[in-house]
């Protein structure tokens, strides 16, 4: 008696996947991996820094405070053309006699006095010059660790070099985003899935801002 063998369906081979393709993914999962490695700790400080400016009154009162006083050459300030006065060497005096670490935002002259301002981030010194005899006083303010982050965070009195630092973080950020995007596109299991989540965080971020903001 012959029994009959079940029909065995022939497994038919996948097309190759073009070069492209192969290429795309490959070179977009090793971009999202490394960028992840080396943006990591950036994403990880403006996380933490967005928390801590969303809630800065949490930190208030930890203003420190010095007032400090010195001189400067009379020949400096005591001049009647007030182009004459010199102001490279009153900051220069002024930043390396008390260490001083912002930057020159503002110099005034009028009749009487100069007025130095010095920023950088969670710090500011003003410095007043009596144009008579050449005595200033100094006030410097240092508002503490989490105002520095939080100026660091908005690129608020932090200089030009800084601020090309923000733009490289938002490029790798932007990146990592669109290597993720690109990487679930080659993955036909997890796409549909992907893609649907990906409209549902969009959705929820437009809600959040209409009902929480916009309306």
């Amino acid at each position: 008696m012959v029994r009959n063998r079940p029909l065995q369906h022939r497994r038919t081979k996948k097309p190759p996947k073009p070069a492209w393709e192969k290429n795309t993914a490959s070179v977009s999962r090793w971009l999202h991996i490394y960028l992840s490695m080396v943006s990591f700790i950036i994403v990880l400080f403006f996380a933490v820094s967005g928390l801590t400016l969303n809630h800065a009154n949490w930190f208030e009162g930890k203003e420190i405070v010095t007032r400090l006083s010195g001189k400067v050459l009379l020949k400096w300030v005591k001049v009647k053309d007030t182009t004459a006065i010199a102001k490279l060497e009153i900051v220069q005096l002024i930043k390396h006699a008390h260490n001083i670490r912002g930057d020159v935002s503002d110099f005034f002259i009028d009749d009487n006095q100069c007025t130095v301002s010095f920023k950088g981030p969670g710090y500011s010194a003003e410095a007043f010059v009596d144009r008579q005899n050449g005595g200033y006083k100094l006030t410097e303010t240092r508002r503490g660790l989490v105002a520095t982050i939080n100026d660091l965070h908005t690129g608020r009195d932090t200089g030009k070099k800084w601020s090309f630092l923000i733009d490289a973080a938002g490029i790798f950020m932007t990146l990592l985003s669109i290597t993720g995007i690109i990487m679930i596109c080659f993955i036909k299991k997890k796409r549909l899935k992907g893609f649907i989540l990906i409209g549902v965080g969009a959705l929820l971020c437009y809600l959040a801002y209409y009902f929480l903001v916009g309306r």
